[in-house]
């Protein structure tokens, strides 16, 4: 089975990294960006049946820093 993770920074955590992108694209003249936030897309192929709370024990340990960062999953 195909699970995908997406990983993001909290609300108020700094991203230095989507400002600086925001900032670059406002300088190429995409004058509408108003806001900017990278995150991380992880794909996790899982043999058999997984449970989410084994899903989420994989993300708070490994993939994602839950002190900073949310992350969502989506299984198919």
């Amino acid at each position: 089975m195909k699970t995908r993770v997406y990983v993001t920074l909290k609300q108020g955590v700094l991203d230095p990294q989507g400002q600086a992108v925001a900032k670059t694209l406002k300088r190429m003249g995409y004058s509408e960006v108003a806001d900017v936030r990278i995150g991380k897309y992880i794909e996790v192929e899982v043999e058999g049946e997984t449970s989410k709370a084994r899903l989420e024990e994989m993300c708070r340990k490994l993939l994602a820093n839950p002190v900073i960062e949310d992350f969502r999953i989506e299984q198919s």
